[in-house]
């Protein structure tokens, strides 16, 4: 059923697509009416499992219904407890609506990907953003999400659902306070100027791909640096130091115990945090040190494992497939 939710949002936003539509994909999806009230228009829509649209009523008490900040309310008219994927389908709802209407700023989709476009002139990526409603004095973060991710607090913000190479990615524009973002999985970008936001998309889309849920469900530009900005402009080829790790990759603990010996400063300190004993790590290491042309322990040995440990992880993480149906689960 996730992947319904997903498809099936992904392709209508991109359809651009009525409410009436939206709202019936909703109710099919969730198996009972679903609607949405507007405040600044007035206007209620009410719209059954089967995709006829009923008489305008106000939900009842019981009703499940999710509200944005700015004076939008999308419902699910369902009594009893929620379904597993209900709550899935009222957030992707309410922002599909947003985004018909354009909640966001004005031109607010097309805005924001105009403004991301790296081949877009400075000071009119900054007159574009400003006129987005976004302040010219302060830096900002570009978050990156895939359109199943789960958002706890959902802030009202300039966001779209942009096409990259990737496939449809949520992208929302934050302050420079990382800590703002509540969502899962998400890539959070470096802070940035205006006139340098399409810098901070690019590390937020590498942030996303080196996610890695459960274990790692959010992952900040700021805790790699310059490497997130060094692994968004390298060319996409192949690096040599990658192939080989391919070999280490295919054993059980290959990828903790890379990612232990990489962030240790020592074996005993790996060997903590991989959490195994002294001996079994340094057996895994010299394993590794064989499959590889250089010594991971030694000079820039060291640089190179850990740069060619994130390129890796690029091509080979899971966080943009979609999560299983309750049928897998």
């Amino acid at each position: 059923m996730s992947l319904r939710v997903i498809a099936c949002f992904d392709e209508l936003v991109r359809g651009g697509v009525n409410v009436q539509a939206l709202l019936s994909a909703g109710a099919s999806m969730a198996g009972s009416v679903a609607g949405y009230a507007d405040e600044q228009s007035g206007r209620t829509l009410r719209v059954g499992p089967d995709g006829e649209a009923l008489a305008p009523e106000e939900p009842a008490a019981t009703d499940r219904v999710c509200k944005t900040e700015d004076g939008l309310s999308v419902w699910l008219e369902k009594a009893g407890p929620l379904a597993m994927n209900d709550e899935m389908i009222l957030e992707r709802l309410a922002l599909s609506i947003g985004l018909r209407f354009g909640r966001n700023p004005p031109d607010g989709r097309r805005g924001l990907s105009a403004a991301l476009d790296p081949d877009l002139p400075r000071p009119a990526r900054a007159q574009l953003l400003c006129a987005l409603g976004l302040r010219p004095t302060e830096q900002h973060r570009i978050v990156c999400l895939p359109l199943f991710a789960t958002w706890r607090r959902h802030p009202h913000t300039v966001e779209d659902v942009m096409n990259t190479s990737f496939g449809p990615i949520h992208v929302a524009v934050v302050g420079s306070t990382a800590d703002v973002v509540d969502a899962r999985p998400c890539g959070v970008g470096a802070a940035m100027a205006l006139e340098d936001l399409d810098r901070s998309f690019r590390t937020a889309m590498v942030c996303l791909r080196l996610c890695n849920p459960p274990a790692v469900p959010i992952v900040l530009a700021d805790d790699y640096g310059g490497l997130v900005e060094l692994l968004a402009t390298s060319p996409a080829g192949p690096l040599l130091d990658v192939d080989p790790l391919d070999e280490i990759m295919a054993h059980p603990w290959g990828a903790e115990t890379l990612d232990a010996l990489i962030r240790a400063g020592s074996i005993r300190q790996a060997a903590r945090l991989a959490d195994v004993h002294h001996s079994t790590m340094q057996s895994r290491i010299e394993e590794i040190q064989q499959a590889l042309p250089f010594d991971p322990l030694d000079g820039f040995g060291r640089t190179r494992i850990g740069i060619a440990y994130l390129v890796w992880r690029l091509p080979h993480s899971p966080v943009l497939s979609a999560p299983p149906t309750a049928q897998q689960r």
